[in-house]
């Protein structure tokens, strides 16, 4: 799926101000900000422009320098999803672009073919959002509210609509259960109406920001896969980045 011929467009929402990791874009991966192997990443997948948005003129500088695409957005969004809708509006006035990827900036060990997968499932214009879950194989996810589990009902052996998310062990009684894994894709028009919809009662309650999109009746389709993307979030995750990468290139 080349960018030539795509209407996909691919935006990852970077700030610095993470709570837990502060800093986070940049830090340090075998010699490179972390942002830089997302975007890296995110071009491998070939399957649309890459835009960074971003709200500090250093993340920015950080992509430009390395040949690619920043856009400053507003500092006062509350969410990824405001700020790449911002980003989209200024890079494509004339919306060219019709599918939207919402790729995480701290995923620098992403395999690109999940970006491939998130952007298949929008080619059916029924579908408002898309996005991915793997089979929950540790026992102790399962219990765990920091692991969300993704509720749906199945299409095909690798594909489900969703019907819920949820921080407790859901479904109940014998069978898989999912992890949902958090990248996004939208029809531009459904993410226009999701940003424009205030918070719903259940997203409030789960802090779990799709459930809006559910409770306004927006369908979501989800891509099962086999491998959970490790996301940076603390000091010890980005050891386990540096360490996978380190295997891979000189750090």
């Amino acid at each position: 799926m080349g960018a030539a011929n795509t209407t996909n467009l691919i935006v990852i929402p970077a700030r610095l101000q993470a709570t837990r990791l502060p800093g986070k874009p940049l830090k340090d991966i075998c010699g490179e900000p972390m942002i830089i192997h997302v975007w890296k990443r995110a071009m491998e997948a070939d399957c649309g422009p890459v835009l960074v948005a971003t709200d500090d003129h250093a993340v920015a500088d950080v992509i430009t320098n390395n040949g690619g695409h920043a856009i400053m957005t507003s500092p006062d969004h509350a969410s990824g999803s405001d700020r790449i809708f911002e980003a989209i509006n200024k890079f494509d006035e004339a919306e060219k672009y019709k599918k939207i990827i919402n790729l995480q900036g701290d995923l620098p060990v992403l395999d690109p073919d999940l970006v491939l997968n998130v952007a298949s499932l929008l080619a059916d214009e029924q579908v408002d959002m898309s996005t991915l879950a793997v089979e929950i194989i540790d026992e102790t996810e399962k219990t765990n509210p920091n692991v969300v589990k993704m509720v749906g009902t199945k299409m095909s052996a690798d594909r489900q609509r969703a019907l819920y998310f949820t921080r407790a062990t859901a479904p109940y009684g014998e069978g898989p259960l999912y992890h949902h894994i958090g990248i996004y894709g939208f029809q531009r028009q459904s993410l226009k109406r999701f940003i424009s919809l205030p918070p719903s009662k259940l997203e409030i309650r789960e802090k779990l920001e799709q459930l809006r999109a559910l409770e306004a009746g927006m369908r979501i389709d989800v891509a099962i896969v086999e491998t959970h993307p490790l996301g940076v979030d603390t000091q010890e995750d980005l050891e386990k980045a540096r360490q996978i990468l380190g295997q891979k290139h000189t750090c």
